[in-house]
């Protein structure tokens, strides 16, 4: 399958959208894009929302037709993370993936906490920076679940599989031998990254404890099936836009030709941000 991206406006604005497209037609990436590229061998599709060292806060829009992704907002604010000495921006490839849900109406058994909301999401580990819109194919390493403002917001760690490291790379254990450290520094940044927004530190299930494979895709699956009962109509989508061309038997699926016109790609250099983004912020313990 032919992927790409198709750019509306300038990055770095509140009207910057970037729409995946299939064969140059677009499509959703909430919804159209199957979750397993070869379920036989455990490979996966995620969306790249975020690339590493980038610090833009860049996410499927649940609500706009076709979920393209966008920048969030906070207070009329395009929302970027701050750089936590010694992280720049975001640690890894971080994005979605596609056809999961994070059903907010189911309270998670182990976590005491109901679901975010979301598309399920993905730390991506491989060395290559991706892009916004790309579609990678993964395997799933693990799992840890953070813990935030009363939410389970999951957090699947996964490898490219056209990464050098991705033969030797199979379950959790595998990480910390191959990658020492970067699950720690993983469970730090996420611990952190809000303080300077004036937050407090996030909290995590399992004492921080990244789970394994077998773990993560229970994980997967529940959220699979949760996203399933959103996209059939058998659970209210509340204000999640559930419009697509591909999932059978769902109410909103539409055809090509029902689309709305879009605008055509547009190549536009960044708008320049505020060169308070660029500060580094030092948190006393984080290295605890």
């Amino acid at each position: 399958m032919a992927y790409s991206v198709r750019k509306v406006a300038a990055p770095n604005t509140l009207e910057h959208r970037v729409y995946v497209e299939k064969d140059g037609v677009p499509v959703s990436p909430f919804h159209d894009i199957p979750l397993y590229a070869d379920q036989e061998k455990g490979i996966l599709n995620m969306i790249v929302e975020i690339p590493r060292w980038t610090n833009a806060k860049l996410e499927i829009s649940k609500e706009e037709l076709l979920n393209p992704i966008k920048q969030d907002i906070k207070k009329g604010k395009l929302r970027y993370v701050r750089n936590c000495f010694p992280h720049k921006g975001y640690l890894w490839n971080y994005g979605a993936f596609p056809q999961t849900w994070e059903d907010p109406n189911s309270i998670h058994p182990e976590t005491k906490a109901k679901g975010d909301n979301d598309p399920l999401d993905v730390c991506e580990i491989g060395e290559l920076v991706g892009h916004v819109g790309q579609v990678k194919q993964v395997k799933v390493l693990g799992v840890m679940a953070l813990l935030d403002e009363e939410e389970t917001d999951w957090k699947v760690i996964v490898v490219d599989i056209n990464d050098p490291l991705a033969p030797k790379l199979n379950d959790v254990e595998d990480v910390e031998r191959h990658l020492p450290g970067l699950l720690r520094a993983t469970n730090e940044w996420f611990r952190i990254y809000k303080i300077p927004d004036g937050k407090p530190e996030n909290q995590f299930a399992f004492t921080g404890e990244c789970k394994n494979k077998e773990y993560a895709f229970d994980v997967i699956r529940e959220c699979g099936e949760a996203w399933e009962r959103l996209i059939t109509g058998k659970t209210p989508a509340g204000g999640v836009s559930t419009t697509n061309l591909t999932a059978a038997n769902s109410p909103s699926r539409i055809t090509q030709d029902q689309l709305p016109p879009l605008p055509s790609n547009q190549e536009l250099a960044p708008e320049k941000i505020d060169a308070s983004i660029d500060k580094w912020f030092f948190i006393s313990g984080a290295a605890a």
